[in-house]
């Protein structure tokens, strides 16, 4: 059996810019990329704290250190900058594998500079 399990996620960042007129995604800063193992054209899940928005894009690398958070094409109408978001991605394991199972969550301030990464819920 297999079931699907929180992989990662990126708790309460910032949204730096929505930008409509691009294909797509969201833009992620590379180190906090880096930070929840999260990969380059990766499925996530968003979900906006100010206003209950759910919905799901992929990602895109942003610049190293920018801190940039950016919604892209459609997504971009689901949030406002300054707009708190959880960012989300989900994995499938094997009940085996749940023996040893360590979701990475990394915290961000209000400038989504990383506070903490745990390795927990």
């Amino acid at each position: 059996m297999t079931i699907e399990m929180l992989y990662s996620k990126i708790h309460r960042a910032t949204v730096t810019d929505a930008n409509l007129n691009y294909v797509g995604s969201i833009t992620i800063d590379e180190e906090l990329l880096e930070a929840s193992k999260m990969r380059v054209g990766q499925k996530v899940e968003i979900l906006n704290i100010n206003n209950g928005e759910r919905f799901s894009t992929y990602i895109i690398m942003g610049e190293r250190g920018k801190r940039d958070i950016c919604l892209n094409g459609a997504a971009a109408r689901k949030v406002h900058k300054g707009d708190k978001v959880i960012i989300v991605a989900y994995a499938t394991y094997h009940d085996k594998e749940l023996e040893n199972y360590e979701p990475t969550v990394v915290l961000l301030d209000d400038e989504n500079e990383i506070t903490e990464v745990l390795r927990t819920i």
